[in-house]
């Protein structure tokens, strides 16, 4: 990028970015017990661990901002309950409880610096928040990096959005560098010392891992950000395992201000909201048919009118990024507190937090489908009734995510619902959640009819064997009546017919079992009025004919 177009492009005034990586946790060991609380593992690591919990803004009624509050009431009571949890009431008893969400904080990474291409300067970004959300009994955690700068040109400010959040490069070019990736990124602490250093070019550990795990590497810049925490099938220890969810681009949000923002044009705009690649603004980053209903599909313009300088500030929503674009000058704006880029750190990275979690979760449910499908084995019954199991727990945890955290609603403020249908109209979470739904219904229902089924061979096999016992009962009954009298006889030849009786009645009941469900056609046939007594006796030979049953067989 030359350094004449760079002076050309509009300045953004400040540019803050809001990372939001969603990542599956998975268990160390096969089959180990569900963990409902992973923030404990990090906990008992003690001053090991680099995250501490964030305390709860709601401790100290003193300290409780007019910020706090407006970020409050802007959800519905079910949201508020799901993000804050329930205080105590008038009786001085707990409601709701607290929250299921746990966030956990790093406060020794103060800056980020980053090269953008081999020959490009630095750029020096502040970081404000480097935050873990764990979510009770789900196995998900979300990572978010917020990071800001002033005054930089649009251009860079485009590079920045288009390669910064990438977990590992899709290709590599000529050069050695990771494709669409930055040529270097580094956290810094609050002294300036280099903690961890990027390594996009790395091409062999990249191919080594896809080849050796059939799963993708991390950038060692966001392993190192995420420890304890470790990729899933690397050597690195670490209490708790992840792997990648979706896509290797991660979820954002950005807030952007200029001095004239009705200056940008509606190729700026393109790129701001696809997170396109940088380019010329007299350009378009994709065809005209591509683009022909790009201010109906992914643009909020209820603050947004280029014929009116008070309505300057305009949304941008494709799914995978959220962007905010204003007028600098503008108290409504540019206030951090009172202003929309408070809201935007606070109330729509919120809107963003559950939209994203949705999708994740939900994507995480399609995972625990297909591996219970994928590792049953209809013909080994542990497999069976681990399989039981396994669908079981997914259906009670659906259950629990149905009721506790799946909203189609956030808020009836109208910026935050509008801005929260359209983010999840492109997220198609709405679509996956009857997809995962129908998906565990046809697994609950699958379940109830093999039952049922099994139900009803027990029954059909117990009322055989009750049938063909009513011989030995009636034999032993018999002898009960005392038409023959053995009273006066020896005790071994009392034994002898007790032996003689109870052998072949055990023996009887031993082949009904056995031979149950064949025996069961022959009394079905035996009943049916329409079949002759030849062919009674035909279904009878060819069960005294069949072989025993097999193992497996139902």
């Amino acid at each position: 990028m030359n350094e004449i177009a760079q002076n050309a492009a509009p300045i953004v005034r400040h540019f803050r970015q809001i990372l939001l990586w969603p990542l599956q946790i998975m268990h160390a060991r096969v089959r180990e017990p569900h963990i409902s609380k992973y923030w404990e593992l990090l906990e008992a690591m003690g001053d090991e661990c680099p995250w501490r919990e964030v305390d709860d803004e709601f401790g100290d009624p003193d300290d409780f901002q007019e910020r706090h509050y407006k970020e409050f009431i802007t959800f519905l009571p079910y949201v508020q309950r799901f993000l804050y949890g329930e205080g105590v009431g008038r009786e001085g008893q707990s409601g709701y409880g607290k929250s299921p969400i746990r966030v956990f904080r790093r406060r020794d990474i103060a800056r980020m610096k980053v090269i953008l291409d081999e020959q490009a300067p630095p750029l020096l970004f502040h970081v404000a928040h480097v935050d873990l959300h764990f979510f009770y009994d789900l196995d998900v955690v979300i990572l978010a990096v917020e990071f800001f700068a002033n005054d930089i040109p649009l251009l860079l400010a485009e590079d920045v959005l288009f390669k910064v959040g990438r977990a590992y490069p899709a290709f590599w070019e000529a050069n050695g560098q990771g494709g669409q990736c930055p040529y270097r990124v580094e956290w810094l602490s609050a002294a300036g010392e280099t903690l961890a250093v990027s390594d996009y070019e790395n091409r062999r550990k990249y191919l080594r891992f896809v080849c050796r795990h059939r799963s993708p590497n991390v950038a060692a810049h966001w392993e190192y950000l995420l420890w304890p925490l470790a990729l899933y099938h690397s050597d690195r220890e670490g209490v708790i395992r992840y792997r990648q969810i979706e896509y290797h681009r991660m979820p954002l949000l950005a807030y952007l201000s200029f001095n004239d923002p009705q200056a940008l044009t509606r190729g700026d705009f393109a790129r701001l909201a696809l997170v396109a690649k940088a380019g010329p603004s007299d350009t378009l980053p994709y065809s005209e048919a591509e683009l022909a209903h790009f201010e109906w599909q992914y643009c909020y313009d209820k603050f947004w009118d280029p014929t009116n300088p008070a309505l300057s500030s305009r949304y941008l929503c494709c799914g995978h990024a959220f962007v905010v674009v204003g007028k600098a000058s503008e108290r409504f704006f540019a206030d951090p507190e009172t202003g929309l880029l408070g809201q935007f750190r606070h109330q729509y990275f919120l809107v963003n937090l559950i939209a994203h979690f949705h999708k994740a979760t939900l994507m995480l449910f399609s995972e625990w489908l297909v591996m219970a499908i994928s590792q049953l084995d209809i013909r080994d019954m542990d497999s069976v009734k681990i399989f039981k199991r396994e669908i079981r727990r997914i259906m009670e945890t659906f259950l629990r995510f149905t009721h506790r955290y799946w909203f189609h609603e956030v808020s009836n403020q109208a910026q935050a619902r509008d801005l929260f249908r359209l983010l999840t109209g492109h997220l198609d979470t709405d679509r996956i959640y009857q997809d995962v739904s129908a998906a565990v219904k046809e697994m609950n229902q699958y379940l109830d009819s093999d039952g049922l089924r099994r139900q009803a061979n027990t029954v059909v096999r117990l009322t055989v064997v009750t049938t063909l016992g009513l011989i030995a009962t009636v034999a032993t009954g018999f002898l009960g009546m005392n038409i023959f009298d053995e009273t006066d006889h020896p005790v071994w030849l009392k034994l002898l017919i007790l032996i003689g009786v109870l052998v072949p009645s055990v023996l009887l009941v031993i082949y009904a079992v056995a031979k149950s469900k064949a025996l069961s056609d022959f009394l079905e046939a035996l009943s049916d009025e329409r079949m002759g007594w030849r062919d009674k006796i035909g279904m009878f030979c060819r069960v005294l004919s069949r072989s025993g049953p097999k193992i497996g067989r139902s």
